[in-house]
């Protein structure tokens, strides 16, 4: 991983997991590094824990000063606290090198974020995509290449956008509402790319994902539903099967730090069933790149949000 020394690093969902260790590593590295937490007392303590560990003097820190940490609250499934967060972010920060669009929520039952959208598709990629947009100038305005990282699964795989109930309010399966939100993700990604390509931004924007990593994100829909025996089974699950979450963010801090990789790009960890192992190029679906898809779910996203990118169709 390069020096970030100079750089600027906004992760959401920072507080905990793969978010936690993304900032450590960026941090490490020397990133000024924003915390965005929708709890901030959580991301207080998440950046105190880091300063910490840091401070022991981490042996991969490449960086002759560690980076800065400051902690910024965000709710992804309020479009108020979206921009609240960008113009707070505006105020105190003179551009954007990398945003990791990394925190989301898995598997829960149906529930509804404050602007009344289904929960997983609000939060996932509604919220990520005003973010984005509201962050784009931020962006654009750093010297260099800036890059945006979107956090998708393979679960993706799974996912089809249906565009006539978006909310699953005729039907709900959390799962399927899962895998719709991660499939939405990547087309946003590529169809990001894509529009910054033809306005010759130099921002490029990328997708990842992190194999099977144990974390606390397969705890909450278990936790969520009140079932005792499944918040169990997830945790032997991980514990057999999840690499550790240090490792579960290595495609992230690829996709966001590596030189030479290319906007559009898809990484993913390389091992066993690409659930595990070193980072390394790889193929979402053929749905994830479908183009008219994208640019349909794109105009959606814009409508429901009511973020415009002014950036040209690709």
């Amino acid at each position: 991983m390069p020096a970030q020394t100079g750089r600027t690093v906004v992760v959401t969902g920072a507080n905990s997991g793969l978010g936690y260790e993304a900032t450590e590593a960026f941090a490490g590295h020397g990133a000024d590094v924003v915390l965005a937490c929708r709890r901030l007392d959580s991301g207080r303590d998440a950046a105190e824990a880091i300063r910490e560990t840091l401070a022991t003097g981490a042996e991969w820190a490449s960086a002759p000063d560690d980076g800065s940490l400051t902690v910024m609250e965000l709710d992804l499934g309020d479009l108020d606290s979206v921009a609240s967060f960008a113009e707070g972010f505006g105020a105190n920060f003179d551009d954007l090198h990398v945003l990791c669009n990394n925190a989301g929520v898995m598997a829960i039952p149906r529930d509804e974020t404050a602007d009344g959208f289904e929960r997983q598709f609000g939060v996932n990629h509604l919220g990520h995509f005003a973010l984005t947009g509201h962050l784009l100038e931020d962006l654009r305005a750093s010297d260099g290449e800036s890059r945006v990282v979107t956090q998708s699964s393979g679960v993706h795989e799974r996912g089809e956008i249906d565009f006539d109930d978006l909310q699953h309010e005729a039907s709900y399966d959390k799962w399927d509402a899962y895998a719709q939100s991660k499939l939405a993700n990547l087309l946003f990604a590529y169809e990001l790319d894509r529009r910054l390509d033809a306005a010759g931004a130099d921002v490029t924007s990328l997708g990842c994902h992190p194999g099977y990593a144990d974390t606390n994100l397969q705890r909450r829909g278990p936790e969520a539903a009140g079932s005792t025996l499944r918040l169990w089974a997830m945790k032997v699950a991980n514990a057999v099967l999840g690499q550790s979450a240090t490792q579960g963010a290595l495609p992230m801090l690829y996709a966001a730090t590596a030189e030479g990789i290319a906007g559009g790009e898809y990484v993913g960890p390389g091992g066993l069933l690409n659930m595990r192992g070193a980072p390394e190029l790889q193929e979402s679906n053929a749905a994830s790149r479908n183009e008219e898809t994208a640019d349909r779910l794109w105009t959606v996203s814009t409508e429901l949000t009511g973020v415009e990118y002014g950036l040209p169709n690709a």
